[in-house]
């Protein structure tokens, strides 16, 4: 096809425009004037021509480089439309319109690689943060041991597809061009089983039980990943192996909560240790004790922090923190003996009084004014 049309006018962009900006404008125009999309309309199959011819000048650097220099005249004998263009353009026309391998390209039949799995592990929070070495059994394609994973019965072999002559492909004509798409009887092989084999049926592949021995590392949590490199399904036609991915699901403590590589948890004491202070002591995610220091005066609500005492950093070393919140427990029964104590206490300590000056202020901040 023959233009004097200028390419930058048939695509619409300046010529300072990128590639990305070139290949933009010319998937717009062959979207919008694909024959498909317009049926019997001569107009839009010439322009969707001239966008192609325009777009395999410009969209070659060697070529607009040329064409940039000498016009028209530096591209001379290349002009037309070329449906060879269309050999990178997979992710321009041939997905949208459903082509697969159009324009006369082959079809891919080597070797492919095979599909990823997936395992979901539950873990106990103490394996969780501390790690362990488990099995684990999924289901997995491997290759037939009786036909080494031909899918042809023993003494025999794969004939080429009668339905496209062994290419791979079968090929029709729409509109103005030649499309070519994946063979449906051998799947784009090429071949075909005319004997199968009796152990897999043909499909080269048998469902077996895999058994794996894995170690957790300590620190992973709930959505944590593991990726065990070739345990997936295998390849196809000599492919590498996919990759099995298990992904972790760590059950919650009942006295421990986890922040990460931190942890919280909430320890009682009673109003005599938090006004004098006293060292207490306290749980460990190991299952032993470990003392924390209460400083007299301490309130309900408090943090205090026990350093190290956390979770180990995931790949690295060092652990988290312990974050201990104290309540303090006030005794809902006294003896004669306690309350009369009490009541001495009670009237060496200062009243706590609200005046009315304070009535904007939350009680808190009427508590922390009253206490100094």
């Amino acid at each position: 096809m023959t233009t004097t049309r200028d390419y930058y006018e048939v695509l619409g962009v300046p010529r300072g425009a990128s590639e990305q900006e070139v290949k933009s404008a010319y998937r717009k125009l062959a979207l919008q004037y694909h024959p498909d999309r317009n049926p019997g309309d001569k107009q839009s199959e010439e322009r969707f021509k001239e966008a192609a011819e325009a777009y395999g000048v410009l969209g070659d650097s060697d070529k607009r480089q040329r064409y940039d220099t000498y016009g028209h005249a530096g591209v001379t004998g290349q002009q037309g439309f070329d449906p060879t263009i269309f050999s990178d353009f997979g992710d321009i026309l041939g997905d949208f319109f459903g082509f697969g391998d159009a324009f006369g390209r082959r079809s891919r039949t080597g070797p492919r690689r095979g599909s990823d799995l997936r395992y979901n592990l539950d873990l106990t929070f103490e394996e969780a943060v501390f790690g362990t070495e488990t099995s684990i059994q999924f289901p997995r394609a491997q290759g037939c041991a009786a036909c080494s994973g031909s899918g042809a019965a023993p003494g025999s072999g794969p004939s080429a597809c009668p339905s496209c002559g062994g290419r791979g492909q079968v090929t029709f004509q729409q509109g103005f061009f030649s499309v070519a798409r994946t063979c449906g009887r051998c799947r784009g092989t090429g071949k075909v089983i005319t004997s199968p084999c009796k152990e897999c049926r043909g499909e080269g592949q048998i469902a077996v039980e895999r058994k794996l021995q894995i170690k957790i590392p300590p620190g992973v949590d709930t959505g944590s990943q593991l990726r065990m490199t070739g345990e997936g399904e295998p390849g196809a036609l000599g492919g590498p192996p996919g990759d099995l991915y298990v992904f972790v699901r760590a059950a919650e403590h009942p006295f421990f909560k986890r922040d990460g590589s931190e942890l919280l948890c909430e320890i009682p004491i009673s109003f005599t240790q938090a006004a004098l202070g006293a060292t207490i002591e306290i749980p460990t995610p190991e299952g032993e004790q470990t003392k924390l220091h209460v400083p007299e005066g301490t309130q309900t609500g408090a943090a205090l922090r026990v350093r190290g005492h956390g979770v180990p950093h995931l790949g690295s070393k060092g652990r988290g923190d312990l974050h201990v919140t104290v309540r303090v427990i006030v005794p809902t029964k006294l003896s004669s003996e306690q309350r009369k104590l009490l009541d001495q206490l009670a009237k060496t300590l200062p009243k706590l009084e609200i005046k009315a000056k304070d009535k904007d202020k939350s009680i808190f901040d009427r508590i922390r004014d009253l206490l100094g």
